[in-house]
């Protein structure tokens, strides 16, 4: 029974709240069952649609895991010399990956690559999983578009962050928005809050954003 681990992550970009890589293992059956209940892309499904599904998926695959990297953690890696973005999700991936591959005689692992150098990211990738005798690996761009697989965890990490936003938004208000640099109540958010909530751990401070947003308020207090 050939095994497939698809892998994900939701929040790469917002400047507000973590990010989320999610990992689901399954066989071809349980992979066709999934698409023909509508399993595709998170991108294309509604938050609603993305809730409904995320529990079909627990239910009928083999098993999942999610790793959630807050801001504070992804700030550390962003001026930690040497280190970025890139680094960062190979280490949550390699921790999916670690975490699932135990008895398994063959799994397939399918990733939707974070990185423009495909084979350079790979082979970083190999360097931190334990053991790779059983792994076939392969590092793709829209993956989550190709692999049935790949889109429930863009599902489940779509579902975990839009979880933990939801708790800063019952926290802060909803004014908080989506934390997604584009989103114009984020915008208005860091304008008006990005000191007071300086030390609360909610904002990732490595982002030209919220640098901008501070930098203006500590201006108008001089």
């Amino acid at each position: 029974m050939e095994l497939i681990l698809g892998i994900d992550d939701a929040g790469r970009g917002p400047v507000i709240g973590p990010m989320i890589m999610a990992g689901c293992l399954m066989d071809k059956n349980t992979e066709s069952k999934l698409k023909k209940l509508g399993i595709k892309d998170s991108k294309q499904l509604t938050q609603k649609r993305r809730e409904i599904l995320s529990e079909k998926i627990k239910e009928e695959i083999e098993t999942f895991e999610i790793v959630l990297s807050k801001p504070i953690e992804i700030d550390y890696h962003l001026n930690t010399e040497g280190t970025n973005l890139n680094n960062l999700e190979a280490n949550m991936v390699a921790e999916i990956i670690n975490r699932i591959n135990k008895g398994y005689t063959k799994i397939r692992v399918v990733i939707d690559c974070p990185s423009t150098g495909i084979k350079k990211w790979n082979d970083l990738l190999k360097t931190k999983i334990k053991n790779l005798s059983n792994l076939e690996i392969s590092c793709e761009h829209k993956a989550d578009e190709n692999h049935i697989a790949v889109s429930a965890a863009s599902i489940l990490a779509k579902c975990v962050r839009e979880e933990e936003m939801q708790k800063l938004r019952e926290k802060y208000g909803d004014e908080i928005g989506s934390g997604y640099t584009s989103d114009p109540s984020t915008q208005q958010f860091l304008k008006k809050h990005a000191k007071k909530y300086n030390d609360d751990g909610i904002f990732r401070k490595s982002w030209a954003t919220w640098k901008n947003a501070n930098n203006s308020l500590n201006q108008k207090t001089l």
